[in-house]
């Protein structure tokens, strides 16, 4: 299996003791996001973890600790957007932390496992296209040699956000403009030696020389560990995901980030009194085992080809 931390939290810039923890213990327990009393205990022994994959706005909490994932296959995707503190609200400043950051990241694992995000793209008065275009300009330079591949995706306005997003006059790009931005990203990232692809969008740009992407990725996991997947495309996921089947450890509405464009969260009280009442010693991302609780043994295999394996 491949393991998924986290689209629904920021397990690496928040809760990285509890994962470190979670590797040392061989496993973890998961609520199911529907069903609040159906909880699953997933094992972690790198005999049946085929890879990881690391979602972030801020890796430098991980870098210490490295190490202990020798016996993973892993890689990061690291969110660095135009955005300031009135749409991210305690995410870490980016020229400051988080891009030296995922340079130090590159450094330690190489520029093809630091998987730059560049979204959701999204407009406002605040935030034009021009200034889309400078400030990615200015963030692939320094990125420049630290990253292979900068994924890009347009603002899905969720229910959830459309109060705040009207408050701060965010909306979605609309086709010529989405067109014009993914112009101009394919060009600045190409000249900084960056690839750049799109996450789960149904609008085709290869005319720009920007091709569909996907965040789990199968061949990328199977570069870096040596192997072949027999791992499928995920089901559960939109459309036009490309992403190949995960499990994912993360609690939705745990996140302290205060992103105002979330999918993931449910307001920035819920996320808070989440994170202060989270122990990093438990088996549960939040709160204990309670009563009616019914814990099931999921049955997780490897999805090597073990015999592909023995001819590399």
């Amino acid at each position: 299996m491949i393991l998924s931390v986290s689209r629904r939290t920021d397990i690496p810039a928040f809760y990285a003791d509890w994962f470190f923890h979670r590797l040392q213990a061989g496993y973890v327990l998961v609520r199911n996001p529907y069903r609040f009393h159906a909880v699953g205990r997933i094992a972690l022994s790198p005999d049946v973890v085929d890879g990881i994959v690391f979602w972030t706005k801020n890796p430098a909490p991980m870098l210490a600790r490295l190490n202990e994932l020798r016996d993973y296959p892993f890689y990061f995707q690291c969110t660095a957007t135009a955005y300031g503190t009135d749409l991210e609200v305690h995410v870490p400043d980016k020229d400051r932390t988080v891009l030296p950051a995922m340079r130090r990241l590159a450094e330690m694992i190489g520029p093809e496992r630091v998987i730059w995000r560049y979204d959701p793209v999204l407009l406002s008065p605040k935030y034009t296209v021009d200034f889309h275009r400078q400030r990615f300009s200015q963030m692939a330079k320094a990125l420049a040699g630290s990253t292979k591949r900068c994924v890009i995706s347009f603002l899905d306005l969720y229910p959830s956000m459309q109060k705040e997003a009207a408050r701060l006059g965010l909306r979605a790009p609309d086709r010529q403009e989405a067109e014009t931005l993914a112009a101009y990203f394919a060009d600045i990232a190409a000249h900084n030696g960056i690839k750049a692809e799109t996450c789960a969008e149904n609008i085709d740009l290869a005319h720009l020389g920007i091709a569909h992407g996907c965040c789990i990725d199968k061949a990328l996991l199977e570069k870096i560990g040596g192997f072949k997947l027999h791992t499928k495309k995920d089901a559960n996921q939109r459309p036009f995901c490309g992403c190949c089947a995960s499990v994912d450890i993360g609690t939705y509405a745990t996140c302290p980030g205060g992103c105002v464009y979330c999918y993931a969260n449910r307001g920035a009280a819920a996320a808070k009194n989440a994170f202060a009442a989270h122990d990093a010693h438990a088996p549960l991302l939040l709160g204990p085992l309670l009563p009616d609780d019914i814990v099931t043994e999921k049955v997780m295999r490897s999805e090597k080809d073990t015999q592909i394996q023995l001819f590399l």
